[in-house]
């Protein structure tokens, strides 16, 4: 929590010195409209990252199961820790820099370079410098989501929706079914794991339709959605 003490006041110097200005850059003023941006875009990702569990379950014959050891207090760490993780980057890709190379030099170059740093960003939080393969699979994966999260804050001048999409998507990868770096959460894989032999288009089902389906629908209703104005 300091960390993000530390962020906001770095950011609101750093937007004071360039631009005369406040926080009212990101957008976190709790309107009835971003409350309710913020649940549908959240919902939407954590239904279209379940599919990929769902095509494993399906198609891999895989078993999942609620985990036993589960405990509210397990629930509500994993929760915050994920909240924290999302605002930590956040600010750093969607926060007081981004906002100032829109008004520096438009938002589509913007985006383009947020994106970028978010994909080389995670070489390092996924430890996979010096694997070319993992590096290459890693900067396509996170960047592309990054050109959603961005576009969501050009979009809206506000955090409330690439955190939606950002939150939903880690939350359910990595704590409703246990793949991500803090361990089980509400549904662990059964064991022994089955070993099965599925079609390329079951394979490329299973591996690309989760974020293809959440880039696409959140890219439409992102589209679809009123061009806030950005702070003179």
């Amino acid at each position: 929590m300091i960390g993000i003490i530390v962020q906001l006041s770095l950011s609101w110097l750093i937007v004071w010195l360039f631009e005369k200005g406040n926080l009212s850059f990101l957008g976190l003023y709790p309107t009835k409209r971003r409350v309710f941006d913020f649940f549908l875009f959240f919902i939407i990702t954590a239904i279209c990252c379940s599919t990929g569990f769902f095509s494993r379950m399906y198609f891999a014959k895989e078993q999942w199961e609620l985990n036993p050891s589960l405990k509210i207090s397990l629930i509500l760490e994993a929760i915050w820790w994920n909240i924290k993780s999302v605002l930590f980057e956040e600010l750093i890709f969607r926060g007081v820099i981004f906002y100032i190379f829109i008004r520096k030099m438009g938002s589509i170059k913007a985006i383009i370079i947020s994106s970028i740093a978010f994909g080389i960003y995670h070489w390092f939080s996924f430890e996979v410098i010096g694997n070319p393969t993992q590096m290459a699979i890693t900067f396509a994966t996170t960047g592309i989501m990054g050109l959603l999260y961005a576009y969501g804050y050009a979009k809206t001048f506000s955090l409330y929706i690439p955190c939606a999409i950002h939150l939903g998507w880690n939350i359910t990868q990595g704590f409703i079914f246990s793949q991500g770096p803090i361990g089980n959460g509400i549904f662990v894989q059964g064991l022994p794991q089955p070993v099965v032999t599925v079609s390329y288009f079951a394979y490329f089902t299973i591996l690309f339709f989760p974020m293809l389906s959440a880039l696409v629908i959140n890219f439409i209703l992102l589209k679809k959605h009123k061009q806030a104005q950005i702070n003179a």
